[in-house]
């Protein structure tokens, strides 16, 4: 058989596909393999560049094929998306990661490493049940209003609805609904237990990690955003530019220019939403502290401008924009944080 050098290898959960392909890009191998097969089958292949669509399970499988010797490069998915012919299925993409891999101006992926895996998914763990806490804290209010008992807004006021619920004399409350609403009650406690520990971990790891303490010393960016970029970013030498950075997290304009006029619209909001949600928070935390303190610390003559001419929302994604450039400047160059290049 004429020697393989590039594999789309199209993954699931139980049934792969292989598409292979030999110097001048002719397919030269088809094959289905079951879970259970796949490491015998690369590891009696000679070393060779084998492309994955970038998805939950690629950074594993990634890891485990160059552990074997190859090369391997993730592409996402919007990027194969348009060689594939026809009608789509398992062989069919295979394919088209395999074309799409010898396009020499495709972008990819950068593999993660366990450890980046594993913060992520602290973050991820954490943000599920900080949802499941807003969640609850939405329905103790519905339920106490229905009675006619309301609380203040915010979710520390939530702590006078506990107490009229865990009070059994209070009479504003039928028992058959205290009892019900106990049970939201005790979810609630659960829920913020765990969060208080999934963020003491993260802070342990933030510790011991030099590129987030390094991160946590830029305005508006906290331990939560630093362990976020750290663990997601990886290399930031990946990036030509912090532009490019800002790009892949989807902080730049939209573009659709044509000719010589260039029309900018929106935001992309490509990338991981995420990460652009607690930059553009962390940069709403920052203009609040700007515009209520402005004697603490000399003002942003940046920041004035920008609110001199643009709604307070358009600033928050600049800010973010430019906080997004100062993480890739930072860890590429392993620098700490500099005031002055900020403003």
């Amino acid at each position: 058989m004429t020697e393989v050098t590039t594999i789309g290898f199209d993954l699931a959960k139980t049934v792969f596909q292989v598409h292979g392909a030999d110097t001048q890009g002719r397919p030269v191998m088809r094959k289905k393999l079951r879970r259970a097969q796949v490491i015998p089958f690369f590891a009696d292949l000679p070393p060779c560049l084998i492309g994955m669509e970038a998805c939950a399970s690629a950074h594993y499988w990634a890891r485990e094929l160059l552990t074997l010797g190859h090369e391997v490069r993730l592409i996402p998915p919007q990027y194969v998306r348009p060689f594939v012919k026809t009608n789509k299925n398992d062989a069919a993409d295979a394919e088209a990661i395999c074309e799409a891999l010898a396009r020499p101006t495709m972008r990819y992926a950068a593999v993660k490493s366990v450890e980046q895996q594993s913060v992520l998914m602290l973050h991820r763990s954490r943000e599920l049940l900080v949802r499941q806490r807003t969640m609850l804290i939405n329905a103790l209010r519905g339920h106490c209003a229905e009675f006619g008992v309301i609380a203040a807004q915010g979710a520390t006021k939530v702590e006078a609805l506990v107490a009229l619920i865990d009070d059994a004399g209070d009479a504003r409350l039928p028992s058959v609904a205290r009892d019900a609403l106990g049970y939201l009650v005790e979810q609630l406690r659960s829920a913020q237990t765990r969060i208080k520990e999934l963020e003491a971990t993260l802070m342990i790891w933030h510790r011991s990690n030099e590129a987030s303490r390094r991160l946590a010393t830029i305005p508006g960016v906290g331990v939560i955003t630093a362990t976020a970029l750290v663990a997601t970013i990886g290399d930031a030498s990946q990036f030509r530019s912090g532009r490019q950075l800002s790009a892949w997290l989807g902080l730049v304009p939209r573009q659709h220019s044509s000719g010589a006029k260039d029309r900018l619209g929106r935001i992309s909001k490509r990338g991981d939403g995420y990460l652009r949600r607690l930059l553009v928070h962390g940069a709403r935390t920052v203009l609040r502290w700007h515009r209520t303190k402005p004697g603490v610390r000399a003002r942003s003559p940046w920041v004035d401008g920008l609110l001199a001419r643009r709604p307070t929302n358009v600033v928050h994604v600049a800010m973010a924009n430019k906080t997004a450039r100062v993480v890739w400047a930072m860890l590429r160059r392993e620098t700490i944080f500099q005031p002055v290049a900020f403003k």
